[in-house]
């Protein structure tokens, strides 16, 4: 058991969890392909050019600070991480097989719809965030590519307090159509009504074939049930960022969860697994969290 200590100020990133996460991307991509787990040329260009200043000119004190987070959050970077490979990976084989319709949910400074092959070509990409998400983001990816992408549809919405279907369906998505939503770093932080309503409009919308991915906590972190200061150091780290976790899927409950919402095909990729296809070889030791999984499913 982790030694329960403060968590670190979660002030130091002022774009909230959307810059944490590209922080995560950015970090990996800097280091040697044949060891990186994930790869984003683009993931620096989302964070305060201070923090950046800050890690050139102080790369001691920016080594400790990373040491600090790991010791509250053992191996929760890693998950991260291997969460964009898998979820990377994944959209590019289903987005292969005549998926028409990409739907990010939480897209925050997410840039799959720049990055990943045969989207540009192939499939309409509606990234659903917070509007205020979204406009800085339209600033850096008008910044580096000089226009928004023409496949893009950005859909500003609040996903707690407004029906994102509602707004999905206004913004141009498809009814009936094959597509994946991707929902990334994503449910933990609605309430379950609100994802339910999500999950919702999924199953009635999307053609058949439709598939979905996302990620999740277990219930007991959530609620403090569970016995693992790490699980206690996550969730009093996003209440003091602002961005507090409100659902997890109760213990062992995936299949039935999903199931009970009229999804079929359900799979959960458990820690040990995603450790078994990223980390092997340079990166053997690198640990991961136990309390991230990941599971996807067809409507």
């Amino acid at each position: 058991m982790t030694e329960t200590k403060t968590p670190p100020a979660a002030g130091a990133v002022q774009g909230g969890m959307a810059e944490g996460m590209a922080i995560h991307r950015a970090h990996e991509s800097m280091r040697p392909e044949g060891e990186r787990i994930c790869y984003d040329p683009y993931a620096y260009r989302f964070i305060d050019p201070a923090l950046l200043r800050f890690a050139a000119e102080h790369p001691e004190e920016s080594a400790a600070k990373y040491a600090e987070m790991e010791q509250f959050f053992p191996g929760l970077g890693n998950s991260i991480r291997a969460r964009v490979r898998f979820f990377d990976e994944f959209t590019e084989k289903i987005c292969s097989e005549w998926i028409t319709q990409l739907v990010l949910f939480g897209a925050g400074y997410d840039t799959r719809a720049c990055r990943l092959s045969g989207l540009q070509e192939n499939v309409r990409v509606f990234e659903v965030d917070r509007a205020d998400t979204q406009a800085f983001k339209k600033e850096k990816v008008l910044e580096i590519f000089g226009n928004l992408p023409a496949h893009v549809v950005y859909v500003p919405v609040d996903c707690e307090k407004e029906n994102p279907g509602v707004a999905l369906v206004r913004h141009g998505f498809s009814r009936g159509e094959k597509t994946l939503f991707v929902l990334e770093g994503f449910i933990m932080y609605l309430p379950l009504e609100a994802v339910d309503e999500i999950l919702l409009f999924i199953r009635d919308n999307a053609g058949e074939g439709s598939r979905i991915i996302f990620d999740y906590y277990p219930q007991s972190v959530i609620d403090r049930t569970g016995v693992d200061n790490v699980a206690r150091n996550i969730l009093d780290y996003t209440i003091t960022a602002g961005e507090p976790l409100k659902s997890g899927i109760p213990d062992g409950e995936i299949v039935r969860f999903l199931a009970a919402r009229g999804f079929k095909k359900i799979h959960r990729v458990t820690s040990g697994q995603y450790r078994q296809l990223y980390f092997t070889g340079k990166n053997a030791k690198r640990p991961v969290c136990d309390l991230l999984s990941f599971a996807y499913a067809e409507a």
